[in-house]
């Protein structure tokens, strides 16, 4: 699996304030990582690093092994949303997009399918002062994708999103995964992240917390509890775990193991064809497992 993104010993002093402190991280093609942090942390200042709209003090941020700045055709190869995209208030959604593709030899045509796609078809032709936040935020993804770029960077693209519009944006975002796009997504919408993100990376003071695979933090975390299993042959299954360095309680019916995801346990199961009739993923939140590492008393950013 390819590092689309490379963030490596990112630092960032404003004076005498250090915004970033030694931050590195990777986020992978075909996955989308969420980007989460108190207010403060620096997920902002991390984001318009790695766009080369801010100079680092020290450390790098590459896309495909390369500076923002130093990228020949930026354009088809990153798409962001930063502060919810700008726009001229006067001009149609239809236009804004037009405007952005013409400066980049792009075609109406792709505008077009483009507005189809973040489902603002029956709204192209309305001035796009008049949209609401959450049609805003939408018209800003079309404009992220007009180069169809392999890496996507969002910041907070659920913000004005209601109900309905948040599960679309979770199904937009699994979709673009799923056809081997990176995308980096900052978000505070826990709840939403953790059916979204595959992986996370949770920041505080600019420093990295803890980060990986959302599920093995999930299954790390004493707020998780792991997974439950029962069936006829778990006392096998606990021993095979416990021997293996596993958190293994119950009985001969039914064991929750404490430190294993679904994943982890499912693969021992087929390895040594264990029987058994039930396997749920136990308790917790990723809000929960997001306090407990960041010690975060307000919500994140």
């Amino acid at each position: 699996m390819a590092h689309a993104i490379e963030v490596t010993g990112l630092t960032k002093h404003f004076g005498p304030v250090k915004a970033v402190d030694d931050l590195s991280f990777t986020v992978d093609e075909g996955r989308v990582t969420g980007f989460l942090g108190p207010n403060g942390a620096g997920k902002t200042t991390t984001l318009r690093m790695l766009l080369g709209l801010v100079n680092p003090t020290s450390g790098s941020a590459t896309v495909h092994g390369q500076p923002f700045v130093t990228l020949s055709d930026p354009v088809h190869t990153v798409g962001a949303v930063l502060d919810g995209g700008m726009l001229h208030p006067g001009r149609t959604g239809r236009n804004h997009l037009r405007t952005l593709a013409r400066a980049s030899g792009i075609g109406d045509r792709r505008v077009d399918e483009l507005m189809e796609l973040v489902a603002l078809r029956e709204a192209a032709n309305r001035r796009a002062g008049g949209y609401s936040l959450g049609m805003r935020q939408r018209l800003g993804l079309a404009a992220a994708l007009l180069g169809d770029p392999k890496v996507l960077v969002l910041d907070e693209p659920a913000n004005g999103l209601d109900p309905q519009g948040i599960r679309w944006l979770r199904d937009f975002l699994r979709r673009l995964a799923g056809e081997g796009r990176a995308v980096l997504v900052s978000s505070h919408v826990l709840a939403e992240v953790s059916q979204t993100a595959d992986d996370v990376v949770v920041i505080a003071k600019g420093r990295s917390v803890t980060q990986g695979p959302l599920q093995e933090i999930m299954a790390r975390s004493g707020r998780q509890g792991g997974v439950r299993v029962a069936g006829p042959d778990v006392r096998k299954l606990g021993d095979l775990l416990y021997a293996d360095g596993a958190r293994v309680s119950g009985d001969a019916h039914e064991i929750t193991v404490a430190d294993r995801t679904g994943e982890q346990v499912g693969r021992v199961i087929a390895q040594h064809q264990i029987v058994i009739s039930e396997l749920v993923p136990l308790g917790g939140s990723l809000e929960d497992v997001y306090f407990e590492l960041t010690g975060a008393t307000g919500g994140p950013s």
